[in-house]
């Protein structure tokens, strides 16, 4: 079972009358010439990483190796018990849960790269909470993190999930797409709900560049996986409040990655323009490197 495109994918769910989880599920299925059960199986592993990165960064102070970053995600986790947040616990616990994933990434512990290292901590943070929040079964979730895959394998074979190619809105972005999708999928939206949910993401996200200082994963990249957790939950539940994407998801991809591939190489994960060579920015190159990085 193959789709070239979201349309594509819309027309197969639509004929079949399956969800994209389904999609992904059967595609597995044929390319590799196991069962349900074995897919299945195969991505519950994958599930229980994410389930202890988005834990280990929360409950415990991690910093990466560099020492440029750490122990945010132990410090909105205690925000959180504190229960005096405005946008409220589902979004201040995806928030930290993010940051936990890309503490955990940059310590050089065990994450799973959904669709990059980059971008670790935005479908974990998001596919754990929203389980929670809305009482899914662990085979729920685990169908919800299918629908992502679904998404991701459309965003891979027309555009780009590489910041070095298409820029952060390459990373975060579609991490955030197939984020959102699952969501969608998870709180009862039709596979056209679920890719308006990600072209809505990709459109608010369009030109981000990928500037990482001192060449790490690791600032600004963090924050904007929190930043991308809290997109795909709040297009969420714009797309099922029944808002559209005027705009259609192929047409939203492409788009993306035309605008990744118009950036200037300094922006595309180089280090060499944005965040990366402000003044701050170098001053932590320095401390990294011990000196000037040729």
């Amino acid at each position: 079972m193959f789709a070239k495109n979201g349309e594509d994918l819309l027309y197969i769910c639509s004929s079949k009358g399956i969800k994209l989880s389904e999609f992904a599920i059967l595609s597995e299925m044929e390319q590799k010439g196991c069962s349900k059960d074995e897919v299945f199986e195969t991505m519950r592993k994958t599930f229980y990483v994410m389930k202890e990165e988005v834990k280990e960064g929360s409950e415990k102070e991690v910093f990466s190796v560099s020492g440029l970053i750490g122990g945010d995600g132990y410090k909105v986790n205690n925000y959180l018990k504190k229960g005096k947040s405005l946008t409220g616990d589902v979004m201040v616990k995806a928030m930290g849960r993010a940051l936990s994933c890309s503490e955990v990434n940059a310590s050089m512990g065990r994450i799973v790269a959904c669709p990059t290292a980059g971008s670790c901590g935005i479908l974990p943070a998001v596919i754990t909470t929203a389980g929670e929040a809305l009482d899914k079964t662990e085979d729920e979730i685990i169908e919800g993190l299918f629908a992502a895959a679904a998404v991701g394998i459309i965003i891979a074979q027309n555009a780009t999930l590489a910041g070095a190619e298409g820029g952060c809105q390459a990373e975060c972005g579609s991490a955030a797409a197939m984020s959102a999708a699952a969501v969608v999928e998870m709180m009862g939206g039709t596979p056209r709900m679920s890719l308006d949910a990600g072209a809505i993401v990709l459109q608010n996200i369009l030109g981000l560049v990928c500037d990482p200082v001192a060449g790490l994963v690791e600032i600004p990249c963090a924050k904007r996986n929190f930043a991308g957790a809290v997109s795909a939950l709040t297009t969420a539940d714009l797309v099922m409040a029944g808002v559209e994407s005027k705009i259609p998801f192929d047409d939203a991809v492409e788009a993306m990655y035309r605008v990744g591939r118009n950036l200037p190489s300094a922006l595309r994960e180089t280090a060499m323009g944005g965040i990366a060579t402000t003044k701050t920015g170098l001053e932590l190159r320095k401390k990294v490197f011990g000196k000037d990085k040729e």
